[in-house]
């Protein structure tokens, strides 16, 4: 599938700065060139969808039809199992002016208020591969792991209030290299860099 690409070129349909330096990093030792969408000047396409797979195919079809090159575009998102999946698709929109320490703070609450005992969530990503002429690609990944009620390390989005299973350290805490072979949206660029690239 390598032929997918024009002229080597990739464009990450996103102007989320956290997102496109994972993306670049990944993709770094494949020898494609990746542009943002900020690099070149795309429009950031409105998250309609009601599930992550409509998101990410519409930010990539839209993207591919302005640009006239390859484009992979994800929908990422926070599922709260006591909160019944929530905030889900809505995760960047659920933190109050897209603040996410104010984000945390809310979600901590709402559940605290549940009164239920169940803290387990997943990150789950889509990402969906859409190129000049039409052709679409899903790669999926997701982690299991808890809320903690105390913010711990960085990271962006929800990452300081979420311990991955099998770990002691938040998203936040975890260093970037070690995130990316286990997070949601590494798991689900594996499976992306395995189908094209090898």
């Amino acid at each position: 599938m390598k032929d997918i690409f024009i002229d080597n070129k990739l464009v990450v349909a996103s102007h989320n700065q956290g997102k496109i330096k994972e993306f670049k990093k990944m993709l770094a030792p494949f020898g494609v060139e990746v542009f943002s969408a900020i690099d070149i000047d795309l429009p950031d396409v409105e998250e309609t969808g009601t599930t992550f797979v409509e998101n990410a195919l519409l930010k990539a079809k839209e993207s591919a039809a302005h640009c006239g090159l390859t484009v992979i575009a994800d929908d990422s998102g926070l599922c709260v199992n006591m909160l019944d999946g929530r905030p889900g698709v809505y995760s960047a929109r659920y933190a109050p002016n897209r603040d996410f320490d104010k984000g945390m703070d809310k979600l901590i609450n709402e559940m605290s208020e549940t009164n239920s005992d169940d803290w387990s969530a997943y990150f789950t990503c889509t990402l969906a591969l859409v190129t000049p002429d039409g052709k679409e690609h899903l790669y999926e990944g997701r982690i299991d792991g808890t809320i903690i009620t105390t913010k711990k390390g960085g990271g962006f989005g929800f990452d300081p209030i979420f311990v991955p299973n099998g770990y002691d350290k938040t998203f936040g805490e975890i260093s970037g290299e070690e995130k990316n072979k286990i997070s949601h949206r590494g798991l689900a660029l594996e499976k992306f860099v395995n189908d094209v690239f090898k």
